[in-house]
């Protein structure tokens, strides 16, 4: 795939490029587009979707994958940092052949494309490629995102990555299949929520509606998602749930409800780490609280958290100010330290995060 002239847009596409709270501008789009098609015909490409991917992250990485290879794109490899296990409810998408371990990805592509990615920590030791690459492409809908790449097609008013995906993949002329669709139904449907979160807009049903169209089988990918998990889950979640807190005076009166999860508990109901990514839906629906939380341990002192917001609180105001990122509904950051110590520094940043907005 050749370009006429130029190559994949550097340091001037930064000056155009407007706050990430308005969305892509229309040079950021074709600066996308020119990026894609000045690749040479051998050119490789290396798609990075965030560590521990979700549905987003993995369906988004994929769906766009099959689309450059749709396009000609043969030199291609798709990955994530840290351990090379794709969480079961993901084991059936279209594209998993694209996926190689971080430890075999290409050292200097000359494209890489990251997914659902709000800052460069997200891509753990693939970090390096942003560096020894000849372009880097960011698609996001995170409104914390650094917009670490050359290019930023960063949409904070998408309700998915998969959103900002689709629309590169149309503006490259690529039409969708029953296999890219899948991908990016899926990317769309776990980030929604299935379609009940805020996010999920008119146009987010018409992009629903086009994926439907090609004949792909909600009711079978949605039991597979969303319905679907190992008896040994049941029992760990029952546990998990019973040492929830309730903190009605937190943020400031909106409520806080919380748990955690240890290794220990994984080990002794002989699970993954992935099943807990299921657990923050049964907290948050708690009536008496704005905000909920659920902290996993992922080694010993260290703690991935996950926020949900019912709207009151503003929870990426948290998770940015404690490292992390995400959006006013949802959030997460990585914790050290003990639970209690965590849970500490979330009841402060709720409390310092609200005060703050009262004062504006």
């Amino acid at each position: 795939m050749t370009e006429p002239a130029g190559g994949p847009a550097g340091g001037a596409l930064a000056e155009a490029t407007p706050p990430a709270e308005s969305g892509p501008a229309e040079a950021d789009w074709a600066a996308a587009v020119a990026a894609v098609r000045a690749l040479p015909p051998d050119g490789r490409v290396l798609l990075i979707c965030h560590v521990n991917p979700d549905g987003d992250a993995l369906g988004s990485m994929l769906g766009f994958g099959l689309g450059l290879r749709r396009l000609g794109v043969r030199r291609m490899q798709a990955t994530f940092p840290g351990p090379p296990e794709v969480p079961e409810p993901f084991r059936e998408l279209p594209g998993l052949d694209l996926l190689v371990p971080a430890t075999e990805a290409y050292p200097d592509p000359d494209l890489v494309i990251c997914f659902d990615a709000a800052g460069e920590s997200r891509l753990g030791e693939l970090v390096d490629r942003l560096d020894t690459a000849g372009g880097v492409l960011v698609l996001d809908h995170h409104a914390s995102n650094t917009r670490f790449g050359r290019v930023n097609l960063v949409d904070p008013h998408a309700a998915a990555t998969s959103v900002v995906a689709e629309g590169l993949l149309a503006r490259l002329g690529v039409a969708l299949d029953a296999a890219i669709a899948e991908c990016l139904y899926v990317a769309l449907s776990t980030d929604t929520g299935s379609f009940r979160f805020e996010a999920t807009t008119p146009a987010v049903h018409q992009l629903a509606a086009r994926l439907l169209a090609t004949g792909i089988r909600p009711g079978d990918i949605s039991r597979r998602i969303f319905d679907t998990r190992p008896f040994g889950a049941v029992r760990l979640f029952g546990e998990v749930l019973g040492r929830a807190c309730l903190e009605p005076a937190a943020a400031a009166g909106h409520g806080l409800v919380w748990t955690y999860a240890t290794q220990d508990d994984l080990a002794r109901h002989d699970q993954r780490a992935y099943v807990l990514e299921a657990l923050i839906d049964s907290v948050r629906c708690t009536a008496e609280a704005d905000v909920s939380c659920v902290v996993k341990q992922t080694a010993n002192g260290d703690w991935a958290v996950s926020m949900r917001s019912k709207g009151a609180v503003d929870v990426s105001r948290v998770a940015v100010a404690l490292g992390g990122g995400g959006h006013r509904f949802a959030a997460g950051f990585t914790g050290r330290g003990t639970v209690d110590e965590v849970v500490g520094r979330i009841r402060a940043e709720l409390d310092g995060a609200l005060t703050e907005t009262g004062r504006r």
